[in-house]
């Protein structure tokens, strides 16, 4: 099935992007990326046989395969069965792309039980399972879901991992934006690391989101 697979992708291979792509992750050697195209890869895992032999078969070896079982992974409709199978493969994540395009549509419905495991997740030791945790709170828990203790969560991560600390600036610029209110004390208390305080700042000033008055007084909080 491997052989089968790897043929596979290497019929929709773009040598160009391969060069372009592995560039944008140095977490992998260059011969891991093949260099095929996110929509083609997501045509491929609706279409792919065997896959539940597939999500099965870790470790991967390419980048590609690794974002294929998160494109699968994404579309598990049975919330039990979707968090295991994405417990088991965090450990397998080894870049920034395939951990951001898990994003498991079941979870939404699911928060509640959800949040015992981005507990033991976003106290692990291994960065991108960091980073999905931190994630799935600014996807899932901001809004009317928002609630203070989960910012806490992340303002409390400390790591010098360059991948989770742009997660929790992406986080706290995000909740700025939908929860302005109860996040703000985190930049005037200064409750944040100063990498990750201006980098939230940075992003917040970058965003739409945020209204001309709100990105003056984020500019005054730059360190």
């Amino acid at each position: 099935m491997q052989n089968k697979i790897y043929t596979d992708l290497l019929k929709m291979q773009d040598e160009k992007f391969a060069k372009f792509n592995a560039s944008l992750l140095p977490d992998l050697t260059k011969n891991r990326v093949i260099g095929v195209r996110t929509p083609h890869l997501r045509k491929y895992a609706k279409t792919m046989p065997n896959a539940d032999e597939f999500l099965r078969a870790l470790p991967h070896m390419y980048f590609e395969e690794n974002q294929i079982h998160a494109f699968l992974l994404s579309g598990v409709r049975d919330f039990e069965t979707c968090v295991n199978m994405v417990d088991k493969f965090l450990p397998y994540i080894d870049n920034w792309a395939t951990c951001d395009q898990l994003i498991p549509h079941v979870f939404a419905k699911h928060t509640n039980q959800l949040m015992p495991y981005i507990r033991k997740w976003i106290k692990s030791r291994h960065t991108y399972t960091v980073r999905f945790a931190i994630g799935l709170l600014m996807r899932f828990y901001l809004d009317d879901k928002f609630h203070p203790k989960y910012a806490d969560m992340v303002a409390n991560v400390h790591s010098d991992e360059y991948y989770i600390n742009m997660m929790r600036a992406w986080y706290f610029a995000t909740a700025l934006a939908k929860n302005w209110d109860s996040v703000i004390g985190y930049i005037k208390q200064n409750k944040l690391d100063i990498w990750t305080h201006n980098k939230t700042i940075q992003k917040s000033i970058e965003s739409y989101r945020i209204t001309p008055t709100q990105k003056e007084f984020l500019r005054k909080m730059k360190k």
